[in-house]
């Protein structure tokens, strides 16, 4: 049984993962005019510039408190290593290990970044993860495996250790982005497109790889605009409300909705080895969705800034009066509470388990 009282932000990964995985096969239609460099920089580029013009128009709306908290200062180590991470480290890493090894090998390699992402936020950042995530993490590597392996070929070692390197550098930008998930989702994303875009286009001139012709460059603008950049605002406000774990459990979908979109849409061949995959996705994701995870908690005092609605948490005074609109994004401050009911790790619920106390995930 699914409960949507906190599931029902699941639909945000899932989305996402949509979008970004059929960006696989409309790049790779582009593949043989741009290059992998310049590529990459336009998707980027295409996300932040969307967005940019988003927030814009968003900003002359009078009024408009649901956006979340404005970055702060302390906020800054966190984005700066996530797009050190995500957007520099990640791709250069992969496109070194692309050099020796071939797509289809990289494509079960990379696999691993949903459960390094688990290992980090487990281990490191100390999320709780129950035991049918870890196994749901499992399954999507399975079933990656699965739907890579009919072309797999034999891969070097330096450049098999390069992706594997990808999927780190990845699964660290998902943590820190996590971190200040509850920060205004499109000016993370804005900042995350312009910056990675700007250094792999510096990159690319400095390597002499070829500028791509306009037509090319409109068309990859516009699919980083939607596969990257909307993907990105919707994975940041599923990593709030769900967690860095569960939420890369979910986008860890992305190569199965790619592979669907180019069966389906581009007219690729379908096989048996894709829909065993997709058997054992479909297995995982469910695995996740019917988590339920209640028990006596406390919640010490806090004092933060995020958009939010008066639900059980956030009964608070406002100053000046409040205007009636839900949700709204203001500093507000939460006094000690203690009770139990059902939650995932979202901005309320990062507290300790202690298996003595019966608090286990």
């Amino acid at each position: 049984m699914i409960d949507l009282s906190t599931q029902r932000f699941a639909l945000y990964a899932l989305l996402a993962a949509a979008l970004f995985g059929v960006s696989a096969p409309l790049a790779k239609a582009l593949g043989a005019h741009v290059s992998p460099v310049w590529l990459a920089s336009l998707l980027y580029l295409g996300s932040g510039l969307a967005l940019c013009i988003w927030r814009s128009a968003r900003r002359t709306q009078a009024g408009n408190r649901a956006a979340g908290a404005a970055l702060t200062r302390a906020d800054m180590p966190w984005l700066a290593g996530s797009i050190l991470a995500g957007g520099v480290a990640g791709p250069l890493a992969l496109m070194w290990g692309l050099r020796s090894i071939s797509g289809s090998s990289a494509s079960l390699l990379l696999s691993l970044e949903g459960l390094l992402t688990t290992l980090l936020a487990a281990l490191v950042f100390r999320e709780a993860v129950a035991a049918r995530v870890w196994l749901a993490a499992c399954l999507m590597v399975l079933a990656s495996v699965l739907l890579a392996w009919p072309d797999a070929s034999s891969a070097g070692i330096a450049g098999s250790v390069a992706v594997v390197l990808a999927c780190l550098f990845w699964a660290m930008d998902n943590n820190l982005t996590r971190k200040i998930s509850a920060g205004d989702p499109v000016l993370i994303a804005m900042i995350k497109g312009l910056a990675a875009g700007t250094v792999n286009a510096l990159l690319a001139s400095s390597l002499g790889q070829s500028f791509p012709g306009w037509p090319d460059i409109a068309a990859t603008l516009a699919i980083g605009a939607v596969s990257y950049g909307l993907s990105l605002v919707l994975f940041i406000l599923a990593l709030r409300h769900l967690g860095s774990a569960r939420t890369a459990a979910h986008f860890g979908t992305a190569p199965f909705f790619g592979a669907a979109f180019a069966v389906l849409a581009m007219g690729e061949p379908g096989s048996w080895w894709l829909l065993a995959a997709v058997v054992l996705m479909a297995v995982a994701t469910l695995l996740v969705l019917t988590e339920r995870h209640a028990h006596a908690h406390r919640h010490d005092a806090l004092e933060h800034e995020h958009a939010h609605t008066h639900d059980a948490h956030h009964q608070h005074e406002h100053t000046p009066p409040w205007d009636g609109r839900e949700p709204h994004s203001h500093w507000h401050r939460h006094l000690p509470l203690t009770h139990s009911h059902a939650h995932l790790p979202d901005l309320h619920h990062r507290h300790p388990h202690d298996a003595r106390a019966g608090n286990t995930p």
